[in-house]
């Protein structure tokens, strides 16, 4: 039996890269505006990151009602974690926005 090549993989995600890599470019292009730009979008990933913890968490609870404790604890475990994850985005961001705006003021 033959198998088939992994680059045909590849191929439908092409047009994706090719049209991705324009914006990306752009960022680069525009230096500390670009750094600001993107802080700004690592910030608002992080927002739906955690807001998107919470609303599962809520969906659960409000669908399937409350479990018993452990399960319970756990899924409250794991919208802490992903919490966490999108607090840890907000700080990345906000230190990029600030670098940009340090970079802004010094460099020009």
């Amino acid at each position: 039996m033959r198998r088939q090549s992994e680059t045909l993989l590849l191929v439908p995600l092409l047009p994706i890269f090719l049209v991705g890599m324009f914006p990306m470019f752009l960022i680069a292009l525009l230096g500390f505006f670009g750094l600001a730009l993107f802080g700004v979008l690592v910030i608002s990933v992080g927002l739906a990151s955690s807001n998107e913890a919470h609303d599962n968490f809520n969906h659960d609870v409000i669908v399937h009602g409350y479990a018993r404790g452990s399960e319970r604890k756990a899924r409250a475990s794991d919208m802490h974690l992903a919490a966490r994850l999108g607090l840890r985005l907000e700080a990345v961001g906000a230190a990029m926005v600030l670098t940009a705006a340090i970079g802004l003021c010094y460099a020009g």
